[in-house]
């Protein structure tokens, strides 16, 4: 698949603001695209894209999703739920579906969905920065963020020929750090820019480029593309 023209690509997570720059993009190039989250009503969807209802907590949801649109060409799943905190607070409950989201439903996906896709198929799952660099407070972050990479090295095995990877974006600008306030958030980006080799913070550009790049390589798989800036040496 060295082209998007034409192919179905679904976008587990599309509600983020990297989720929506992906699917913008994938459009743009020509790819069918159908954006799945739990609340298809609070999906931003545009002219040319199609939200569907898809729970990665659910394999009935998930089942039910891939009966209603069949085969797909690309599957990108990048849905997180965090459990973010120190360890003496965690919830289990919290826990499980952090790990649902990056780990269990994306196998669930490959699941019900990989049988039906080509053989120059693909399969983009997201890690992070974290795995890398573990911190306090997100030991189920870094832990989760390590595991889809090692999944995408499995399901690469297992589902060869089609092909999966995982991608891994550093501090991103994408509208999830707005809550720390205007000026909290300058001075976070300010010193993490100043930390990685790059100088700088990435955008929700920078990680679709990638995840194209993932999707329309046929010799790219069973690794990690990391767009972090460097931040993981930082």
């Amino acid at each position: 698949m060295t082209s998007l023209r034409g192919r179905r690509v679904l976008i587990v997570g599309g509600g983020s603001g990297i989720g929506r720059t992906i699917a913008s993009r994938a459009s743009a190039d020509g790819a069918d695209v159908f954006v799945a989250g739990r609340h298809v009503e609070d999906l931003d969807v545009t002219d040319g894209i199609h939200a569907i209802s898809l729970d990665l907590a659910d394999e009935s949801s998930i089942r039910r999703a891939s009966a209603e649109l069949g085969a797909v060409d690309a599957i990108v799943a990048l849905a997180a739920d965090h459990a973010n905190g120190p360890l003496a607070t965690l919830d289990a409950d919290r826990v499980r579906r952090a790990f649902d989201a990056k780990v269990i439903g994306p196998i669930l996906l490959a699941k019900h969905f990989a049988p039906m896709m080509p053989a120059d198929g693909v399969i983009v799952l997201f890690s992070g920065v974290a795995a890398s660099r573990p911190s306090p407070d997100l030991v189920v972050m870094a832990t989760g963020n390590r595991a889809a990479e090692g999944l995408a090295d499995a399901l690469a095995v297992e589902l060869a020929p089609v092909r999966v990877v995982a991608v891994s974006p550093g501090i991103i600008d994408s509208g999830a750090w707005d809550a720390m306030g205007v000026d909290q958030k300058r001075q976070f980006f300010s010193s993490r820019a100043a930390a990685n080799p790059a100088r700088r913070i990435g955008s929700p550009e920078d990680v679709a480029d990638v995840v194209i790049l993932a999707l329309t390589n046929p010799f790219l798989t069973a690794t990690t593309l990391h767009i972090d800036g460097g931040g993981r040496l930082a």
